[in-house]
């Protein structure tokens, strides 16, 4: 990595905050009470907290920088909102994720997990409130409706049963199940790579790419998103909790299948670096408005955390 590109990143992380702590809105409605505000005021806490506790902000950064690669058609306002529904989008996985029906975590970004910090309740409310959010961000972007439809529609496919909510149910179907290299790339292509996919797809499409950029820009962020998942199983081995901010051999003690457990440790970096050669080639067609692009693949397997 270089300062440049650490910076890249943190201008990303703190824009796409500060977009999200005003876009979470408030429990002012035309239905809201004095008698109910105490309660529904909670639950904005739990989406903002479950939010804004920290975070890499991949997601959003791709929305910038494949935005970046194609033109600078697209507002900063429209950038911001759709980086915004990204992450509400993956913000309110994580919490379900964390919910002990699923994987039962008590840290999350170095801190408590929503049902910890409230309860397992409010959580899943903080967590269907984030979701249904992201897709208001979108309709009501000032964007011709076409492409507002088009943004709808992929941001919602990669979100549901067939995107990152399939891949989360054969995650939970394959725990102490002995399960091969294709059922593996499978499940994380939807449940990882699938949001990863539409990150980058949406900042394209907002920014007026062509029929040939869109292809290039799937193909890299095909091979980003697998490769993010192998480096994250990589990371519960050899990362401590304290450098992930979740709890460190967590997959191994739930006997999930991993990329190292099939390959070995070695294998699975081998994988990584492969998948990023992929990416780095897919946006063969691009000039140098796509470094960050380029930047971000090596960024996502050179991670400590």
């Amino acid at each position: 990595m270089n300062d440049s590109f650490d910076a890249y990143l943190d201008h990303c992380r703190h824009r796409v905050n500060a977009a999200m702590a005003e876009q979470v809105g408030s429990p002012q409605s035309e239905y809201s009470t004095t008698a109910t505000q105490a309660w529904l005021q909670r639950l904005f806490e739990a989406m903002g907290y479950s939010l804004l506790i920290g975070g890499k902000r991949v997601r959003p950064t791709l929305v910038y920088a494949a935005a970046q690669a194609i033109s600078n058609r697209a507002t900063n306002e429209a950038l911001d909102t759709i980086a915004c529904a990204v992450e509400f989008i993956h913000t309110y996985s994580l919490v379900h994720d964390d919910l002990p029906a699923m994987d039962d975590d008590d840290l999350r970004r170095g801190s408590p997990t929503c049902h910890k910090q409230f309860d397992e309740a409010t959580a899943i409310l903080a967590g269907d409130g984030l979701q249904a959010r992201a897709f208001e961000l979108l309709a009501e972007l000032p964007v011709d409706a076409e492409l507002r439809i088009r943004l709808i529609t992929t941001l919602a496919a990669a979100s549901g049963a067939r995107g990152m909510v399939g891949g989360q149910a054969i995650d939970l179907g394959a725990v102490q199940q002995k399960i091969d290299l294709n059922h593996l790339e499978t499940m994380h292509r939807l449940k990882t790579g699938a949001l990863i996919r539409a990150s980058a797809r949406l900042g394209a499409l907002a920014a007026g790419a062509s029929t040939q950029q869109l292809d290039a820009i799937d193909r890299y962020a095909d091979a980003i998103g697998l490769a993010f998942q192998v480096q994250d199983d990589i990371l519960d081995i050899t990362a401590d909790t304290a450098t992930l901010g979740k709890q460190q051999g967590a997959d191994i003690a739930r006997d999930k299948p991993t990329y190292p457990a099939l390959l070995g440790l070695d294998g699975a970096r081998h994988k990584a670096q492969a998948l990023h050669n992929e990416a780095i080639a897919a946006l063969g067609i691009f000039s140098e408005s796509a470094e960050p692009l380029r930047q971000l693949s090596r960024y996502i397997i050179e991670r400590g955390h």
